[in-house]
């Protein structure tokens, strides 16, 4: 599932959820992926979680 996302930027992005291993907040969210890549965004980690649907 692809889910947009904001980047600190202001870029929107998709991101492919079954990529993604962990989501923090520090306090800026942070998205890490399997691969090891990680990137900053804009949503609050409970905004995200509410984008996804199962």
């Amino acid at each position: 599932m692809l889910i947009e996302v904001t980047k600190l930027n202001g870029s929107r992005i998709l991101i492919n959820t079954e990529a993604v291993e962990v989501i923090e907040e520090t306090p800026d969210t942070v998205i890490l992926f399997q691969s090891g890549r990680k990137i900053i965004v804009k949503e609050g980690r409970q905004e995200i979680k509410n984008l996804v649907k199962f």
